[in-house]
């Protein structure tokens, strides 16, 4: 019989970005450092053909376990199908260094800590595999280890909600699409489910009401029927139920009231990425290709896990380069504009950063997270002024600090899923890296 874990590893690739809540494993136990499971210290893949005790391949179970996933997180498309979110064929833009050496040595206190760490003793501790900062449109930290250099790829997981969440707030603000509107009014695919009598909006805050769970400690749970109706890989034998996103969509019931409160379930993004497909006429990917990658002067093509039918996976698909995610935050940070050209109106950002129903959030109970919000499918901090970010689990963010006009990028594989162990270390060090570049 196998393990939950066991059970969704093979998916993980679809799967892990569905949640900030840890799944069961040994991280808690004695493990390795951040500089012991180096992929290229452990050897993994390396030889032609690798060692079978160094292999890392489809259908193996634990290919998103730690220490492998450290090595996986770099290596999506070979292991899943996969669409490119096209770069096309333009220059890139250029980035504009002033590395500045002191950073490394910035302090800061962990919360519930009280001993002092470093700047760069953080990002081990975080498991970092890439960072960048950037501070007035400049790059003043530069990172990349592990898997990562700048030729790659890393898994962005439910960064990728964000972008999706940004396509959505963009068609919203230019009258493409009405949030107000009913789901069931652009899908009627979705007519009885959950989602029909849902708004656009409440999709796109994560505050419908659904009878859905992803609680991987459940073998009753919901996810493992999304899991299964999402894997790309062969169906079993006998297997019955909804084949795709789409389909799975069809089939998830509501529960409670919508616009009560906040819960954080993937459906809603893959939801949201078939509005806004069927809206535009387009696949997330090629809009995002469109209307941002190709914009942006990206130095890499990024790419999306799809399901069996081709259909990209809209809330935690996308890998992309390090780079090119921060050209994304620094489009964030300057509202729209890049490399002297406007990609959509400054009131996209103004939206997401007057954030959403504090209310609703709370009862989410992020306790790291209280008076926050979730606007767009980007998280909003409790801040005097808006500090906003992109998160996904294993320790991915775009941290967007616009009164210290501060970008930060952050890839990682950090053995937990759940940010709310990373969060301790790496909040605190954000706003002490906020602090010093505003005296700066």
């Amino acid at each position: 019989m196998l393990t939950l874990l066991q059970r969704a590893l093979p998916l993980l690739p679809l799967t892990i970005a569905m949640t900030l809540i840890s799944m069961p494993s040994h991280a808690d136990d004695a493990r390795l450092t951040a500089k012991q499971s180096d992929p290229q210290t452990l050897g993994w893949m390396q030889g032609f053909p690798p060692l079978q005790d160094k292999l890392i391949a489809q259908p193996s179970s634990n290919f998103f376990s730690f220490p492998k996933l450290r090595w996986t997180v770099c290596h999506i498309r070979e292991l899943m199908p996969t669409t490119d979110v096209s770069r096309g064929i333009g220059a890139p833009s250029k980035l504009n260094y002033e590395l500045d050496k002191n950073i490394d040595a910035i302090t800061f206190t962990p919360t519930n800590s009280k001993r002092p760490m470093t700047w760069k003793q953080s990002l081990d501790a975080n498991y970092t595999d890439g960072i960048m900062v950037m501070h007035h449109g400049k790059v003043v930290y530069e990172r990349q280890n592990g898997c990562l250099n700048e030729l790659g790829n890393h898994a962005a997981m439910s960064m990728t909600k964000s972008m999706t969440g940004l396509l959505a707030e963009i068609l919203v603000t230019e009258g493409m699409l009405d949030d107000k509107a009913l789901v069931a009014s652009i899908i009627p695919e979705l007519k009885n489910s959950g989602f029909g009598d849902a708004t656009v909006r409440q999709v796109m805050d994560m505050t419908t009401a659904l009878d859905y769970s992803e609680d991987y400690a459940d073998p009753n749970a919901d996810i493992w029927q999304y899991s299964e109706a999402a894997s790309p890989l062969p169906k079993p034998k006998g297997y019955s139920g909804p084949n795709g996103y789409f389909e799975y969509l069809q089939t998830v019931k509501k529960k409670g009231q919508h616009g009560a409160e906040f819960n954080y379930r993937t459906i809603n993004s893959d939801a949201l990425g078939w509005i806004i497909s069927r809206t535009t006429g387009k696949a997330v990917n090629e809009l995002l290709s469109d209307r941002i990658w190709q914009k942006i002067g990206a130095e890499q093509s990024a790419y999306m896990t799809v399901d069996a039918k081709g259909t990209p996976f809209a809330g935690g698909g996308i890998s992309a380069g390090l780079h090119d995610m921060a050209r994304i935050g620094s489009l964030m940070l300057n509202k729209g504009e890049i490399n002297g050209e406007r990609l959509f109106p400054a009131a996209v950002v103004d939206n997401i950063e007057a954030g959403g129903d504090k209310n609703a959030f709370a009862k989410a109970g992020y306790k790291q997270l209280t008076n926050g919000s979730y606007k767009s499918m980007w998280w909003l901090f409790n801040n005097p002024t808006p500090i906003y970010a992109a998160r996904g689990v294993h320790g991915q963010t775009i941290y967007v600090d616009p009164a210290a006009d501060m970008v930060i990028v952050r890839f990682a594989s950090y053995p937990d899923a759940s940010n709310s162990k990373i969060d301790p270390t790496s909040l605190p060090a954000y706003k002490a890296l906020a602090n010093y570049l505003i005296k700066k």
